[in-house]
Order: C-alpha cells, then sequence, then structure tokens
C-alpha cells in the first residue's frame, strides 16, 4: 500500500503501485486465516511521493476509485465501505482510501495503527488529509474538481449516506450524486451497518471501549481492540518478584478502556532470539509502581499478562508474526513530569529480549479492575491469580 502523509504537496501520478509487488516478496504461504492476515503486516506500506517511481503512469489504470472519511477505529461499517474499494480494485482501478481527520485530537487508532490496518486489508494508497484551512475553506465543487477528479482522477467515490464535506459541510451524498455526469464519476452510497438496532460508528465503540465491553468492541470493529507500540525499559518489579513483563507506553492521544487487568492476545512483529527458558531472562520487567519496603505505603495492582507459547519460539522460522495468549494490564505509571496510562504485558513461559521490539496487543475481555496493594507479597499473590486466570481462559496446560 502507498501511503502520503498529507495532501500538501504530491502528484498521484508518482505513485508507485507496490502492492503487486509486495505480494511477489511473500514466497511463504500462508498456513491459517490467521497467518494469511499477519502476512499482510509484513508488506512495506508507504512511500512519500518523491520517493515514488516517476515511471508509473496513472494512465497504465482505468483511474481511481476513492472512498471518504474519517475512518477511526475502521469498524465493520468502514469495512463495507473497502470492500467496495476492493472490488474495484479487482477491476483494475487503483484503491484510495481518503482519510479526512483532525490532527492531535483522541482517537481509537494512531496513525500507525490505521496504515497497518488498511495495509492488511489490501488497499492500494492511504492519503491522510488533517484539518488544514484549505481543505476547510473549499467549496463542495472545488473539493470535487480539483482534488477528487484533477488530482486524483476519479472514476468511482465510495461513500455511506452521512458523508459530508467541503466549505461548512455543504457538501453530501446529494451534492455528490449530482455532480457525477459533470464530473464523470459514478458514485455509490453504502448504507449503514446496524448492531442491536443502533448504527455502528466510532461513537459508539467509544462508549463500549469507556465501559470495558472488549466483547461489543470486538463486535463492532470485527477484531480485537489494538495497542501497538515498541516495548521499553521499566522498573524491572515484575523481574525482581519472578514475573517478568513487556511495558508498552501508547501514544497520548490512543483511547484506551479504564484501568485494570484484560485478556489478550499479543503480536511480536520481528524475529527475536531465544536466550533459554529459565525465569531470570533478558524479558523486559516493569511494575505500575515501585514498591516501597516501608509498611503502609499503597502501590498500583500489576495486573499482569500470561501469555501461551506452544512452541519455543515466538515466530515460526519464516519470521512471520505469532500471536500469543496472555493477560494485560492498563495503569497509571510515575514519571519525573507526572504520570501515563501504560500497557504491561507478562508472557508466559517465554524468555526473549524484547527491548525494542514493535509488538501489538490485542484486548480480548475485561478481567477486574486495577488495585492497589500495602505490599510487594499482595502485589505478587494477585499476580499470581491473574496468571491462572488466564491458563483458564486460555485453556492452557
Amino acid at each position: 500500500m502507498d501511503y502520503i502523509h498529507d495532501t500538501t504537496d504530491f502528484n498521484i501520478e508518482e505513485i508507485v503501485l507496490r502492492q503487486e509487488k509486495a505480494k511477489e516478496t511473500l514466497s511463504v504461504p500462508p498456513r491459517s486465516d490467521l497467518n494469511r492476515r499477519l502476512l499482510d503486516v509484513q508488506h512495506p506500506f508507504y512511500q512519500s511521493a518523491a520517493e515514488c517511481n516517476p515511471e508509473w503512469k496513472l494512465t497504465q489504470r482505468q483511474g481511481t476509485a476513492i472512498t471518504l472519511g474519517k475512518f477511526d477505529g475502521l469498524h465493520r461499517g468502514h469495512q463495507k465501505l473497502l470492500d467496495e474499494i476492493l472490488r474495484l480494485q479487482m477491476e483494475g482501478y487503483y484503491g484510495i482510501v481518503f482519510a479526512i481527520a483532525p490532527e492531535n485530537q483522541t482517537s481509537l487508532f494512531t496513525a500507525e495503527e490505521k496504515q497497518h490496518m488498511l495495509e492488511a486489508y489490501g488497499v492500494d494508497c492511504l492519503i491522510r488529509c488533517p484539518f488544514v484551512p484549505e481543505i476547510l475553506s473549499m467549496e463542495p465543487e472545488r473539493f470535487i474538481a480539483d482534488v477528487l477528479c484533477a488530482q486524483l482522477h476519479a472514476r468511482w467515490i465510495v461513500v455511506g449516506t452521512d458523508f459530508r464535506f467541503g466549505y461548512q459541510r455543504k457538501g453530501d451524498v446529494e451534492f455528490l450524486r449530482s455532480m457525477q455526469e459533470k464530473y464523470g464519476y459514478t458514485l455509490l452510497v453504502i448504507e449503514k451497518e446496524r448492531y442491536r438496532e443502533r448504527e455502528i460508528s466510532s461513537t459508539y465503540i467509544r462508549e463500549a471501549l469507556s465501559g470495558a465491553d472488549m466483547q461489543l468492541v470486538r463486535t463492532l470493529m470485527g477484531d480485537f481492540y489494538p495497542v501497538e507500540g515498541t516495548v521499553l525499559h521499566g522498573h524491572q518489579l515484575g523481574r525482581k518478584i519472578g514475573m517478568p513483563t513487556i511495558n508498552l507506553r501508547p501514544e497520548p492521544y490512543k483511547l484506551l478502556p479504564p484501568p485494570g487487568v484484560y485478556y489478550s492476545d499479543v503480536v511480536i512483529f520481528e524475529d527475536i532470539e531465544v536466550q533459554g527458558q529459565s525465569g531470570n531472562c533478558a524479558l523486559n520487567a516493569v511494575g505500575n509502581q515501585e514498591a516501597s519496603n516501608t509498611a503502609g505505603n499503597q502501590m498500583s495492582g500489576s495486573a499482569i499478562l500470561d501469555t501461551h507459547l506452544k512452541n519455543d519460539r515466538l515466530q515460526s522460522e519464516s519470521g512471520i508474526p505469532r500471536i500469543l495468549h496472555g493477560i494485560t494490564n492498563i495503569g497509571y505509571k510515575p514519571t519525573v513530569d507526572g504520570t501515563f496510562l501504560g500497557v504491561e504485558t507478562y508472557l508466559y513461559g517465554v524468555c526473549e529480549n524484547l527491548y525494542g521490539r514493535k509488538v501489538k496487543v490485542l484486548l480480548r475481555e475485561f478481567r477486574r479492575p486495577e488495585q492497589k496493594f500495602e505490599s510487594v507479597e499482595e502485589l505478587k499473590a494477585q499476580m499470581e491469580k491473574d496468571i491462572q486466570a488466564g491458563k483458564e481462559y486460555f485453556e492452557i496446560r
């Protein structure tokens, strides 16, 4: 999938179509639906316009098929739009997701998570367009003429029933329909997906997420809620008590469910070398808060993640990412300038050096709220209960 950071200075005719080349590099056939989804994560997913091959010309195709919207969460309603784009790609059109979204606001997906999900879905191109003044002040017809048709060569436009655009949101589905003949595109309007007699939307998902209803979140999204990040060094409290964990610090605008313990899956994206199976391994260990030896001091409960590993490697020899079961704690952690909401994961039976590795935590189901403990011994006892609960949940023997 080609990726363009914004619409400030690009020429669509210079975008190189990388999807076919990426597929050619995947010599290992998928072994299941699970691995097929993960294979797509391996594709190279973006090039700036300046880096793209200038010899590729859009005239080699029949124009573009464009869907527009915020695409926060990429829920089942969004997926109906994407399905139409994939169908049109099969007919030879170049598929574009034109994501218009404000910057520096809370969102279900980070920019990187959205890129990964769209790449896995198989669309050709993502164009992320922020709410810049040029877009906000543009009249609807000018947006159609200058952006969708002149720059992006739209032959198909795919939107939901409530899509609005242009200055003061004057443009809508009826306006797009009235401009078809003049500008030479065909409009597809896709009905909203519904669940429990309610339209599926990002707002619906946010409500479910705020209530830690992860099963409802999965139903609305069609997948578990993801949190991607890089494994960081921490206080290593977990290692000190024999329960090492990996720690992620999500982006500040990433929406997270309430603090507490969650059953989860963990995706490791890169090859890692097995360091052995002893308890004193190089796994990053992080506690919610440093324990104090002084009696009476409180500390946040480190809800540890118990991840099942059937093999003694996190990944196959081909380097394809693997999904592992686990238990995750989401809780506030101290820093020199305050606190942040961190994501902490214990990997059962795994001794790997994961510092600096890219991982994705998929939150499956809520187990319990965050707790505070008077001592390290109380914390350790609760962590052991969480680990055992994870084994029972995933039927780990």
